[in-house]
């Protein structure tokens, strides 16, 4: 699946993925291949992902905006 983190400054990070963890307002919840669409507000902390190389990438945000349809993933994050 796609992903793209943007920030008001600049593009965290945008490829293809296996794996995304993240924190929303509710608690910590998964997001793999094929995962219905979702649309979720992100509470401040660490999103985790997996990329195709199975390397692990993390991210610090404070905060934000994700949208999870047709296996893109489009993060808004401050």
């Amino acid at each position: 699946m796609k992903i793209s983190i943007i920030t008001p400054d600049s593009t965290m990070f945008e490829g293809e993925i296996k794996d995304a963890k993240l924190i929303g307002l509710d608690g910590h919840f998964e997001i793999l291949n094929n995962h219905a669409p979702i649309v979720s507000a992100l509470a401040k902390g660490e999103i985790k992902l997996v990329d195709m190389q199975d390397k692990e990438h993390s991210f610090q945000i404070n905060g934000g905006l994700l949208e999870m349809s047709d296996n893109v993933i489009q993060i808004l994050a401050q």
